[in-house]
């Protein structure tokens, strides 16, 4: 996005560096990324950056706002959760596709936001790796709001460690077999945290339990990743462990899993912000627009860019039967404004907002990337391409 810095880039890459890149990353990980790497970063000037986060904030407004919670109580009423809510989560992830308008001016629009982790242990060893083999201009950073690779580790060790000394445990749904399981594994490393499968917990005496080498630790603490609505795919047993979670069991969660369900898309009819595409519940919807084709229809509860219907047609909306679990989005055009050797890519940025409990705020600390030549951002939508995949943004520093 900007010419000089993307000429100058692109024109000193190297293959090798972008393989060893890659050797760096997995160098206490091997054979681990399971998800292509791009072969550049994005590089975001101080205005975009400033629109990014201008609208995120405002975002952040409504969900500490008053109406937050009455308007999101819906949101998982069709599954069982835990106990044990807190009022917000202790991060938010938003992604925006990076857009153009008619005079070639660069804005954000919000496509899905998350209240669940994201790759923020990975995105820290990522810019390191990205620093050591590529030039990457002094005055841009990955990190926000003051923050540096040492204020943002220290942030994540807190916000997923809780700074009380309690047995904090990563959970997950058989997590060697995950895509993001090279996260996981950073996680470990470099906050001392054991990964737990869920079909290893156990409840003695309503306290929740897991057993490493014939020694039983108590969890007081969950980072979860999992995915709630994964369990309803998996086995009786499996399902069985997700149900001691719901029983009478003293634990925090990092982040609960009604946060999950009330920051996502069901968020997005509720925000009015010029960030914001239109969207809508299916089952609000009175009369079919006449211009369907600039919407898309997208499932509530699937993830990953699952049952998304792009180009819409008229019988694709009635076919539906069941419109409350679905939202009608006025669809977002990528720019396709960053050049590569091998053709110009679409970019999304996915901003990673932790909670600041001295100023009672989200802060937005660090940020992951996406670059696409496809239709949608996702591997499947990218096959065989190149500088395509997962990235990170270097957003230009604020001159004092």
């Amino acid at each position: 996005m900007i010419e000089s810095i993307r000429n100058t880039f692109n024109k000193s890459y190297t293959d090798q560096e972008y393989q060893q890149m890659i050797t760096d990353i997995e160098k206490n990980f091997p054979n681990t990324i399971a998800f292509r790497l791009a072969e550049t970063p994005v590089f975001v000037d101080a205005q975009t950056k400033k629109k990014l986060l201008d609208a995120g904030n405002e975002i952040c407004k409504f969900i500490t706002g008053p109406t937050y919670k009455a308007d999101t109580e819906n949101s998982f009423k069709h599954v069982s959760t835990p106990a044990g809510e807190s009022d917000l989560p202790e991060c938010i992830v938003m992604d925006f596709a990076i857009c153009e308008d008619a005079s070639n001016g660069v804005f954000p629009k919000l496509i899905e936001l998350q209240g669940f982790p994201s790759l923020f242990a990975f995105e820290y060893l990522h810019h390191k790796a990205f620093v050591k083999n590529f030039e990457i201009p002094s005055d841009y950073s990955p990190y926000l709001n003051g923050f540096n690779e040492s204020s943002y580790l220290s942030h994540l060790t807190n916000l997923i460690k809780g700074g009380q000394n309690k047995h904090t445990v990563l959970l997950e749904l058989f997590p060697h077999d995950q895509k993001t399981k090279i996260d996981f594994y950073i996680t470990q490393q470099l906050l001392d945290i054991p990964i737990v499968c869920l079909s290893e917990i156990f409840v003695t005496d309503n306290k929740l339990f897991y057993k490493r080498d014939g020694v039983s630790y108590k969890i007081e603490r969950i980072y979860n990743r999992i995915v709630w609505d994964e369990l309803d795919k998996q086995t009786q047993e499996i399902q069985a462990k997700g149900k001691l979670l719901l029983g009478d069991i003293n634990v925090e969660w990092v982040t609960h899993p009604n946060h999950f369900y009330r920051i996502s898309k069901y968020l997005l009819p509720f925000l009015k912000n010029d960030a914001v595409p239109k969207t809508q519940f299916l089952s609000e919807i009175k009369d079919i627009p006449l211009d369907v084709t600039n919407y898309v229809l997208k499932p509530l509860f699937s993830y990953a860019g699952q049952g998304v219907i792009i180009d819409i047609q008229p019988q694709d909306i009635n076919a539906i039967k069941d419109p409350e679990n679905w939202i009608l989005q006025e669809k977002v055009n990528y720019a396709s404004i960053i050049e590569t050797p091998t053709g110009p890519a679409k970019a999304e940025i996915r901003l990673f907002y932790f909670w600041d409990h001295v100023s009672k705020t989200y802060i937005a600390t660090c940020n992951l990337a996406r670059l696409s030549k496809g239709k949608m951002i996702g591997v499947g939508y990218n096959a065989n391409a190149t500088w395509v995949g997962g990235s990170i943004a270097y957003f230009e520093i604020d001159k004092v």
